[in-house]
């Protein structure tokens, strides 16, 4: 199998709207290396530390970097899941790896009982979310709605807008967001 690392790289890094600097400074790399990547131009190879550093900022995993593709993917396991830390829920992961850099970011959320996602500011773009156990609390410009399992929401994220679990038991739910939010 050929493949041009650096011209896989510099496609995906495009794909996600990123300059070299900014890919750098978020996988703990310097510009000038992503730059030598990219151009394979460094002077020894790139160690697949370094790789998976970058990969796991693309949203891609090195199966998938190096898997041999007769077209997009289409079928994902729990395992392509993409965990993300940080937001305040018990897990958030991403069901489509790389899903940054499509229409839209689809994930399963869990919020425990008084938790809560960081409140986000007003964007453009569309949220809809399924909640698929126990009952999430949608603050939406201030107003709340409860969602219950089985149901949904939809709103545009022109508002600020948070999503929290103010019952006594575990929350899930499905969230799509449109376009991805990072």
């Amino acid at each position: 199998m050929d493949i041009n690392i650096g011209k896989k790289i510099k496609a995906l890094r495009l794909a996600s709207d990123l300059t070299q600097e900014e890919l750098a400074q978020r996988a703990g790399l310097t510009g000038g290396f992503i730059s030598q990547v990219e151009n394979e131009k460094f002077q020894t190879s790139i160690s697949i530390d370094s790789l998976s550093d970058i990969l796991d900022v693309l949203g891609v995993s090195l199966a998938e970097f190096f898997a041999e593709s007769d077209g997009p993917q289409v079928v994902y396991s729990p395992a392509d899941r993409v965990p993300i830390d940080g937001t305040g829920a018990e897990s958030f992961e991403l069901l489509i790896p790389g899903s940054t850099n499509t229409m839209m970011d689809p994930s399963v959320v869990e919020l425990l009982p008084g938790k809560a996602l960081e409140e986000r500011d007003p964007h453009p773009g569309e949220q809809f979310g399924y909640v698929l156990r126990g009952t999430i609390t949608l603050v939406l410009a201030k107003k709340e709605y409860q969602v219950k399992k089985s149901g949904c929401f939809y709103f545009e994220a022109n508002k600020p807008h948070q999503i929290m679990n103010k019952s006594g038991k575990p929350a899930s739910f499905l969230w799509v967001t449109s376009p991805p939010q990072m």
